[in-house]
């Protein structure tokens, strides 16, 4: 029977963000960010926006005095009036200098601040981004292409520049003109104003009708970019194999399918996008002819029916001084409703783009509520474990209690499983009543068909899962219990499948002990038999690697992969068939530093190939989650079961 047994259910991995409150919610960390900047880059642009509409004014004053000088001129003479309207002229031809001078400053100003706050707050976003990566659990990398996941810090982080650094500023720009240019417009003629609202609600309706379209569309796209790098980062890793099976035909129609689903997506995005701008610059040339029309019959009427203009439509005094500066809002306003419109796109691009970036920061990290910690340990007068800074080669478990006292628990390399059992979906078992009892200095394998569960026990043991049912021991200590990042930091892993990163043979190295010298790192090679290929590289140690190490054999890398484990120098060791890819002779050589890299270690070795185990304490045999088997070798040996059938040749593991 099982006894007090743990229930827990795997967490959720993705917690959708919401379209409602996206932009909000960016707009909130972007003055969280830049609570001084942002609002005086827009103070900066509504200023400029402002005196792009000051202009307007003086026009019209200028073109009055010039109407009123060509009418002086006939009764005055053209050289008093010349010199009268210049008086009057050049003061406000001054002011227009400085006015758009002015206006200069603001825009370069508003252009410097922006770069700097959109650069930093991208920046910013990138680490949010990538902090909450670290903190996900692995299950989110088993179930998602890494390629999208790209996606994320590139085209999405993309259309977010482009939705603040273009779409926002212009918004507000082009909003505060609109506003500003109609209320003068008001001010001017009533009814001229009418004409151009009632064009630019037609612009509204076809930028609505066109906008909703694209927008609709752009959601998509952003899906199937992602899906299209995905699936080109899958085919560059797995090159080597698409040309051994020969399938290069098959994976170029499969990359047709999904390029042919992003150029559809991106076509009807763009079809109605490209189609919105001509539309709505038409619509204002027509717009500005009737203005132009409507304004001439304006300053015709009165000249063929003496009647007055006021009187007839209600307007202010109706002149060429009030048409010409109108004219020139109406081009200035139906350009900035224009403007407007075209923001949609990008809208629509950066409301997708921040949704996706914000359901990955929205992921449900990986949950931890343990407690107990790895600390450097030493023994005091009275031989009691007591913590220390430096490292002194004795690890301990620092366990609080709830009364308020610590208890240390000097790390032996103990560790149990009993009664396990797991799923990673639910409804289909892998591991099924599992128990394993590794005792300090023990080295456990496990041996049977892929599928059988050999590597999801140590996949358990670190905590890259969490069991549905059952306990896993640590020391005495429940390995919940235990923070996850100082359980991983007590254990050495050596994977079957090598990842280097950019860096030298030594930063590789390094990289199971930051701390580590160059000596220790050297030493942690010669154990692992790494020391003689790496001496022979162009640069020795510092030799550049790139490319998950593309330029060294399988052989090498799995062999800097395990001089990297054994310069962590932990209590316990996971070796995931860690000699798989090294050859028969090169085998013989690690397998002596692999035995001192074990010594006085609990240690966890899956192996296809047995003569790597037949030296373990413990052999374990499993079949579809069970163990079937357990012993020796010479005891499994003796049994004539299925080690023995496999040891011999009888059947071989799938």
């Amino acid at each position: 029977m099982k006894n007090n047994k743990q229930k827990s259910m795997q967490p959720p991995i993705l917690k959708t963000a919401s379209g409602k409150g996206t932009i909000p919610r960016l707009l909130k960390l972007l003055f969280k960010d830049y609570p001084v900047m942002v609002p005086l880059t827009i103070v900066c642009i509504m200023f400029a926006a402002i005196v792009a509409v000051i202009p307007a004014i003086y026009i019209r004053n200028i073109t009055e005095i010039i109407d009123k000088a060509i009418k002086d001129s006939a009764l005055l003479g053209a050289e008093a009036v010349f010199e009268s309207a210049m008086a009057e002229i050049v003061p406000k031809v001054i002011s227009l200098v400085v006015i758009y001078s002015v206006s200069i400053v603001l825009i370069t100003v508003d252009n410097q601040l922006t770069a700097i706050i959109i650069q930093g707050f991208l920046s910013n976003m990138r680490i949010r981004m990538f902090n909450g990566m670290q903190n996900l659990p692995i299950k989110y990398f088993d179930t998602h292409k890494h390629g999208d996941i790209m996606s994320y810090y590139t085209n999405d982080i993309d259309m977010i520049r482009e939705l603040l650094g273009r779409a926002f500023p212009t918004l507000i720009r082009a909003g505060i003109i609109v506003v500003s240019v109609l209320g003068i417009m008001l001010y001017y003629s009533i009814w001229l104003t009418l004409v151009v609202v009632l064009g630019v609600t037609v612009m509204i309706f076809v930028s609505k009708k066109a906008g909703g379209g694209s927008a609709k569309y752009y959601v998509k796209l952003q899906r199937s970019v992602a899906n299209l790098e995905g699936y080109a980062q899958e085919m560059m890793t797995g090159m080597r194999v698409v040309k051994i099976f020969g399938r290069e035909e098959k994976c170029r129609e499969e990359f047709e399918r999904i390029n042919g689903e992003l150029c559809h997506q991106s076509s009807r995005a763009n079809a109605y996008s490209n189609i919105l701008g001509p539309i709505i610059n038409n619509i204002g040339n027509i717009l500005y002819v009737i203005v132009a029309t409507v304004g001439g019959v304006f300053l015709l009427i009165p000249n063929f029916y003496n009647l007055s203009i006021e009187n007839l439509f209600g307007v202010s005094a109706f002149g060429i001084g009030i048409l010409v500066p109108f004219l020139n809002m109406t081009k200035q306003f139906t350009g900035n409703v224009n403007q407007l419109s075209q923001q949609i796109n990008y809208i629509a691009m950066g409301v997708a783009g921040t949704k996706r970036v914000f359901e990955l920061i929205d992921t449900e990290p990986e949950r931890d509520e343990g407690y107990v910690t790895l600390v450097n340990a030493k023994l005091d007068e009275n031989g009691e474990l007591t913590e220390c800074e430096e490292r002194t080669g004795i690890w301990a478990w620092k366990h609080p209690h709830s009364d308020g006292t610590l208890t240390y628990t000097r790390v032996m390399g103990d560790v149990r499983l009993t009664e396990v059992d797991f799923e990673y979906e639910e409804g289909k078992p892998v591991l099924r009543d599992v128990s394993v009892y590794a005792e300090p200095g023990q080295k456990v394998a496990f041996v049977g068909a892929t599928g059988a569960g050999k590597t999801t026990i140590t996949n358990l043991i670190n905590r890259y899962y969490d069991i549905a049912d059952g306990k896993i021991r640590y020391d005495g200590i429940n390995i919940n219990k235990i923070k996850k990042s100082d359980l991983r930091r007590s254990l050495g892993i050596v994977l079957q499948e090598t990842n280097l990163f950019t860096g030298t043979v030594m930063d590789n190295i390094r990289y199971g002990k930051l701390d580590a010298t160059d000596e220790e790192c050297i030493a942690a090679a010669k154990l692992a038999g790494a020391d003689d290929f790496i001496s022979r590289l162009p640069d020795g140690y510092k030799t550049e690697i790139s490319g998950n190490g593309s330029n060294l054999s399988q052989g090498q890398r799995q062999l800097i992969a395990i001089a990297r484990a054994a310069v962590a120098d932990p209590p316990v060791m996971i070796l995931d068939e860690a000699t798989s890819s090294i050859d028969t002779r090169t085998e013989a050589i690690v397998s002596a530093g692999m035995d001192k890299l074990m010594e006085g270690r609990t240690v966890f070795v899956i192996a296809h190939r047995l003569s790597t185990v037949r030296n373990s304490d413990v052999i374990m045999v499993l079949e579809k989650g069970r163990i079937i088997e357990r012993g020796s070798h010479d005891k499994l040996i003796e049994e004539k079961g299925v080690y023995y059938q496999l040891y011999t040749g009888a059947f071989e593991l799938e």
